[in-house]
């Protein structure tokens, strides 16, 4: 077995990445979060984000033909121009420190964001493009511990954007944030034949997970997409100061 993981450990592992490849085909984000965090109660899940990393961009291929006139390519490029000079630092910092700090700091950030975007708070004058490049810094901070996309995704949903918009512009930036760091989680010995079995095995349950989230959001009126995906980080910020404390 990959990750030397046992049957009971494999299946159960099986089960989340169903339910959070539900998850990314409904917000388009949340899937590494929601899995990385199941991850950690079974077993050490750093050697695990690579395959979540590559499972991403597997989704993305399954989900780009019901995006593509959707994304926001300003807001995508901004983001991925801040977390390119931030990752380097992230991944050295995760090498050398770990990561239950970054993922506690992040999710206090993310749970009282989410809080305020429960109210009903939004921000309502334009972004330009050196805001967004900070968000992305922040969030190619974070990635080394596989949650690059929640400050992302909270920013986003402070703003007035159309769901298909939000999921479209969070695919391809999740997409992106993965290409810039799995190259180096692979200089850092993260990267092994077991990332690529891992993620061989996981494909039949992505296309399955991805397939039933997005018929899901089609049917969601924008209301309750923002209500859910709100919902959705207050949950995942909630997972992330709990495996961290614990």
């Amino acid at each position: 077995m990959p990750f030397d993981l046992g049957l009971g450990q494999l299946g159960a592992l099986s089960i989340a990445l169903l339910g959070a490849a539900y998850v990314r085909g409904y917000s388009g984000f949340g899937f590494s979060a929601i899995f990385i965090a199941f991850a950690a109660l079974l077993t050490n899940p750093l050697p695990l984000i690579p395959v979540v990393f590559t499972c991403e961009i597997i989704m993305t291929a399954l989900q780009a033909r019901g995006i593509r006139g959707h994304v926001d390519w300003r807001r995508v490029g901004a983001l991925l121009l801040g977390a390119a000079i931030a990752l380097p630092v992230s991944i050295s910092i995760i090498l050398s420190v770990g990561e239950a700090a970054a993922r506690l700091t992040v999710s206090v950030i993310v749970f009282v964001m989410s809080l305020i975007l429960l109210s009903g708070w939004t921000l309502r004058r334009r972004i330009n493009t050196a805001g967004y490049s900070g968000v992305g810094a922040v969030s190619g901070l974070c990635n080394a511990a596989g949650i690059g996309g929640l400050p992302v995704a909270a920013f986003l949903a402070a703003q007035p954007i159309a769901a298909p918009v939000f999921r479209a512009t969070m695919i391809v930036y999740l997409t992106g944030l993965d290409i810039l760091t799995l190259p180096l989680m692979w200089a850092g010995g993260l990267v092994t034949w077991d990332t690529a079995i891992g993620a061989a095995y996981a494909f039949p349950i992505l296309a399955l997970g991805i397939w039933l989230g997005g018929r899901q959001f089609l049917s969601a009126s924008p209301t309750e997409f923002r209500k859910l995906a709100v919902l959705l980080l207050l949950t995942l910020s909630g997972l992330g100061l709990i495996r961290a404390l614990i």
